[in-house]
C-alpha cells in the first residue's frame, strides 16, 4: 500500500490530479509545490539532494530513466521516491510491481529530477553494467560515418563493446570531461576522465583480456589501422549528441603493457550559457588586467601574445578577445588546429597538415585576403613566427599563442626561432601569461581550516593567516563530489613600456626585467592566484599546483 500524507488512498488523489491539473508550465518548482500543497503530498525542492549510491544500485537504471523518478530513502520496507507529476497510475503500479515493495511518493520539480538523473549514480551504473560480460564482436561504423549517441542507444545496444565505448563517451560529456584516458596496466584497463584539469577514475577497472577489443573499437571509429600496434597513431571522429555535433581527437600510443588511448573532447557547440556570449568578463581575470588587455586588443596594429602550458585556456582567451573586437567594418581571419569554437562573422581556417595546409602556408594566404585582424592558433616554428611578426609590423593586429612558462620566457622562445629582436619588440603590444585554477563549487561552498604546514608551503606566514577564513567545497551532486565546478583564469600581463622595451633590446637578465615590470605595477601569476584564494574563489592546494611560491 502506498503511503500519503492525508486521508484516502494515493490512487484517489492521483485521479483528482489527472482531472484537475492542466498542462505543465515552465515553472517546474512552483507547479510541483502547488500540487503537493493542494493535495497534501510531501514536497521536496531537491535543492540539496544527496545521492544514496547503494540505494541507486538496487533499482534498474532503465526504469528510473523511463519513469523519471528518484529513489530518496528506504525506511523499512517502504521506498520513498520523488516524481514531478505522479499522475499515471499504470506507471506507478508497474514501478511498485517491479520493485516489489510499497512506495511513498514525494512531489519534486521535473527539471531537477531530470538533471539529477543525468548526473547521478544512474548513469554511473550504466558504466558499471556495461563493463560486465564482454564478447569479442565485429564492430562497424554507421553508413554516414558518424556515431549517433544517446542514453537510449546505450541501454538498448546489444553489442557489449559498442555499448561500453559509447557509454564512456556519453558519461564523459555529461560530466564535463575534457579528455578520456584509457590506460593499460599489467592485469587491467583503467578508464579516467579529466574534469577541470584533474584526472578521476571513471569506472571499475576492466579485465585486461578485453583491452584489444576496446582499442579496436576506438580505432575503427577514428579510421585508424587496427593491425598496427607498434607505432603511435592519431585520428578523429564525430558524434551527434543532444542535437549538437561533438568532435573527438584520438591518440593511440604503444606502452609496455599494450596500447593506451587518449581522447580529447572538443564540444564546439558547448551548451555552457556563459560562453554563448563569450567575452573577457567571463574568464575571471582581475578588473585591472581585463581593462589593460581590452586597451591592447583595440590597438590598430601590433601583436597580442598569450602564453602558458597546454590546457591553460590560451585559445579561449583569444576567442574572448575576438568576440569583443568583432565588427562589420573589420575583416577578421583565424587559422587554428583545430577550430574549437565557431564564431559568427569571423572567417576561420582549420590547419590540415596531411593536405599541406600548415600554419605558415595558411598565414601567407590569409595576408593576401586583406584582413584587418588575424588570429594564429599557435606559433610553433621559425617560418610562422617570422610571418606573424611581419604582419604585425605592416598594419595588422595579430593575436597568437606560444608555449612558455611566463611573460619573460616568451622573449627567449622567439629568439630561439631566429626572429629579429628589434622587429619583435617593436611589434609587441603586450604579453599575457595565464593558468587555470579550479573554482569552488557554489552549491557546496563552506568555510574550512588550513593547516600551518599548508600555509608555510604556500609562502604565507601562519601567525598572520591562521585565523583567516578560507573556503572549500564539501562535495555534492553538482560537482560529482569533487568540491569544484568549472575553472577560472589567473594571469600576469606585461605592458611593453619604453623602459621594458629598452631592457629587452639591451638583453638584460630576466630578473631585472621582472623588477622593472613590478615597479610599473605588474601583478605576477602567484599574486593573482592568492587574490582568488582570499576572495574565496579557489583553494591554496589548487593554486600550488599551477604556480610557484616566489
Amino acid at each position: 500500500m502506498r503511503k500519503v500524507a492525508n486521508e484516502g488512498t494515493l490512487d484517489q488523489t492521483l485521479q483528482m490530479l489527472d482531472q484537475e491539473v492542466g498542462p505543465e508550465s515552465n515553472e517546474h518548482l512552483e507547479e510541483a509545490r502547488a500540487l503537493a500543497e493542494r493535495f497534501g503530498l510531501p514536497f521536496d525542492p531537491l535543492e540539496e539532494f544527496h545521492v544514496d549510491a547503494e540505494l541507486f544500485r538496487t533499482i534498474p537504471v532503465e526504469m528510473m530513466l523511463h519513469y523519471q523518478f528518484l529513489p530518496q530513502a528506504l525506511e523499512g520496507e517502504v521506498l520513498r521516491i520523488v516524481m514531478a507529476r505522479p499522475t499515471d497510475l499504470i506507471d506507478l503500479n508497474e514501478v511498485e510491481m517491479v520493485l516489489a515493495r510499497p512506495l511513498e511518493v514525494v512531489v519534486g520539480p521535473a527539471d531537477r529530477i531530470a538533471d539529477i538523473l543525468e548526473k547521478s549514480e544512474s548513469t554511473q551504473r550504466v558504466l558499471d553494467e556495461a563493463s560486465e560480460g564482454f564478447q569479442i564482436q565485429l564492430v562497424q561504423d554507421s553508413e554516414d560515418g558518424e556515431e549517433v549517441l544517446s542514453i537510449d542507444s546505450i541501454t538498448t545496444d546489444q553489442s557489449p563493446i559498442i555499448r561500453l565505448v559509447d557509454t564512456i563517451l556519453f558519461n564523459a560529456i555529461q560530466r564535463r570531461a575534457s579528455d578520456i584516458h584509457i590506460e593499460t596496466q599489467e592485469r587491467e584497463v583503467v578508464v579516467k576522465y579529466r574534469i577541470d584539469g584533474v584526472l578521476y577514475q571513471a569506472m571499475k577497472a576492466i579485465d585486461k583480456r578485453h583491452h584489444s577489443t576496446i582499442t579496436s573499437r576506438i580505432k575503427v571509429m577514428s579510421e585508424l589501422d587496427i593491425a598496427e600496434k607498434r607505432i603511435p597513431q592519431d585520428g578523429r571522429f564525430k558524434v551527434r549528441f543532444a542535437g549538437r555535433t561533438i568532435d573527438f581527437r584520438v591518440s593511440i600510443m604503444p606502452t609496455v603493457h599494450g596500447e593506451d588511448a587518449v581522447i580529447r573532447i572538443l564540444d564546439k557547440e558547448s551548451a555552457n550559457a556563459e560562453f554563448k556570449s563569450l567575452s573577457l568578463s567571463v574568464l575571471g581575470l582581475e578588473d585591472d588586467t581585463r581593462r589593460q588587455l581590452r586597451k591592447f586588443i583595440h590597438e590598430p596594429y601590433g601583436m597580442v601574445l598569450v602564453t602558458g602550458p597546454t590546457g591553460s585556456g590560451k585559445t579561449t582567451t583569444l576567442y574572448a578577445c575576438l568576440s569583443e573586437i568583432q565588427s562589420s567594418e573589420d575583416k577578421i581571419v583565424t587559422i587554428e588546429d583545430p577550430v574549437e569554437y565557431q564564431l559568427v562573422g569571423i572567417t576561420q581556417i582549420p590547419v590540415n597538415e596531411k593536405k599541406g595546409l600548415t600554419f605558415s602556408r595558411g598565414l601567407r594566404s590569409i595576408l593576401r585576403h586583406d584582413p584587418d585582424k588575424v588570429m594564429v592558433g599557435e606559433i610553433r616554428d621559425e617560418d610562422t613566427a617570422g610571418i606573424a611578426v611581419q604582419a604585425a609590423l605592416t598594419g595588422h593586429l595579430v593575436s597568437t599563442t606560444v608555449h612558455a612558462n611566463n611573460v619573460v620566457d616568451v622573449i627567449g622562445r622567439f629568439l630561439n626561432m631566429n626572429v629579429d629582436l628589434y622587429n619583435f619588440v617593436s611589434c609587441l603590444n603586450c604579453v599575457l601569461a595565464q593558468r587555470l585554477v579550479r573554482k569552488i563549487c557554489p552549491h557546496c561552498k563552506r568555510s574550512g581550516t588550513v593547516s600551518d604546514e599548508l600555509l608555510e608551503d604556500s609562502g604565507l606566514e601562519p601567525d598572520r593567516y591562521r585565523d583567516f577564513v578560507f573556503y572549500e567545497g564539501a562535495g555534492c551532486i553538482e560537482c560529482n563530489g569533487t568540491g569544484f565546478r568549472g575553472r577560472l583564469a589567473i594571469a600576469e600581463l606585461l605592458n611593453l613600456s619604453d623602459n621594458i622595451r629598452q631592457l629587452i633590446l639591451d638583453r638584460r637578465p630576466a630578473a631585472e626585467i621582472k623588477r622593472a615590470a613590478k615597479a610599473e605595477g605588474m601583478r605576477f601569476l602567484r599574486e593573482s592566484a592568492l587574490q582568488k584564494v582570499f576572495a574565496g574563489e579557489t583553494t591554496l592546494r589548487d593554486i600550488n599546483k599551477v604556480t610557484f611560491v616566489e
